[in-house]
């Protein structure tokens, strides 16, 4: 008789768990202050009210190409491993443990402090860096956020860039000067390395031309703006999942001003935008140039491998042809050789055995005369063809 086994309640939640994709997030505020959450993304899409549409661009398990969406209260952020939400007040980032993450976590926090929080204790080592601090304070909040996000993303993309010209230009060179499989194989890795890592900054380079090219895309990132022109009531409309900052009010009237004071009361003045993404542009544009070099190099060097393979078989070809000829030439003389070897009785060889030993002289001499004709023809053929 059968046994039903029960189920472990306990193992079928830890595959549940396993099964459930990653939902840390971490939120910093306008003060650097860093939040560590785990909720699900309907909390996140209610408090920053975007649609799912726009959420599932975040999802780490779907592939999307890079892109900075404007919406009415917040920027959706993609590129490559930086996937974030920024609002007026605050950063949602996704996965903040990934290694990569990381250092973007830190960086946010020591560039999202205001002037005034710098000014009342923070200390900020060198005079570079209080200088540094003191212009990111007169750009809006989600500025200075979307900044490091795309400086991070570049300086990302720099580094995967210089890692594989340092591996790729000393492995071109040796496949040049010696061509052997474990060479091939070495540069085809490298090779495919520079396509995948290509394509991704040329995905990143798209999106902020299109950026750069729509002046309306780059208004809907002035938040801002927005929330300087709308009602208190429906510029801090949150959720009350989480709670709300009791300095919500100050926060708010600190981005008008700056907002107000940069924008200078124009709205569709998009300047500051338009120069902090032409920065970034300029720079991901030279990255893409060192990894259209480094593709031209790599055409060159297999140009140069293909002219020594040809030099190789025009070599082969030229003592194939050889080899022929003097096939040709020796198959003449034992053809002759052999019809005068064949114990036949003729009677004009009678008394005349001297016949025989000339007939296979001058045999010899005319099938070795043919032979310099022949490879003499051939490289009369080759000096005119060059």
């Amino acid at each position: 008789m059968a046994h039903v086994v029960p189920a472990d309640p306990q193992a079928a939640v830890t595959l549940k768990k396993k099964a459930q994709p990653s939902r840390s997030w971490a939120l910093l505020d306008s003060t650097g202050e860093t939040t560590f959450l785990d909720v699900d993304k309907y909390a996140i899409m209610h408090r920053v009210n975007i649609h799912a549409r726009d959420f599932r661009i975040l999802d780490p398990l779907l592939s999307y190409p890079s892109t900075i969406l404007g919406r009415e209260r917040a920027i959706v952020l993609n590129l490559e491993h930086i996937k974030a939400i920024i609002t007026s007040e605050e950063v949602l980032l996704r996965d903040p443990s990934d290694e990569y993450v990381v250092p973007v976590v830190q960086e946010l926090q020591r560039r999202l402090p205001p002037v005034n929080a710098i000014h009342q204790g923070q200390d900020y080592k060198g005079g570079q860096n209080d200088v540094e601090a003191g212009d990111e304070g007169e750009s809006p909040f989600e500025f200075r956020a979307l900044e490091v996000a795309l400086e991070s993303i570049c300086s990302f993309l720099a580094a995967r860039t210089l890692e594989l010209e340092t591996a790729a230009y000393p492995a071109l060179d040796a496949l040049a000067s010696q061509i052997s499989s474990r060479n091939l194989d070495r540069v085809r890795k490298l090779k495919s390395a520079m396509t995948r890592l290509t394509a991704r900054v040329q995905k990143v380079r798209d999106e902020l031309e299109q950026l750069l090219d729509d002046d309306d895309d780059m208004a809907d990132l002035y938040l801002s703006r927005k929330l300087a022109g709308a009602s208190p009531v429906s510029g801090s409309g949150a959720a009350n999942w989480y709670p709300a900052s009791p300095t919500i009010g100050s926060k708010i009237s600190r981005a008008s001003r700056a907002s107000i004071a940069t924008i200078r009361g124009d709205e569709n003045d998009v300047e500051e935008l338009e120069m902090l993404l032409e920065a970034y542009f300029m720079q991901i544009d030279g990255t893409l140039n060192k990894l259209t070099t480094l593709r031209e190099y790599i055409d060159d060097t297999e140009d140069y491998i293909n002219i020594q393979l040809d030099n190789h078989r025009n070599q082969l070809i030229q003592l194939e042809l050889l080899l022929s000829s003097g096939t040709v030439c020796l198959s003449l003389y034992s053809l002759v050789t052999a019809i005068f070897g064949m114990n036949i009785p003729y009677t004009w060889n009678d008394d005349h055995g001297y016949m025989f030993k000339w007939v296979i002289l001058v045999s010899g001499i005319v099938s070795a005369i043919l032979f310099i004709l022949i490879m003499s023809y051939a490289r009369l053929k080759d000096l005119v063809g060059s």
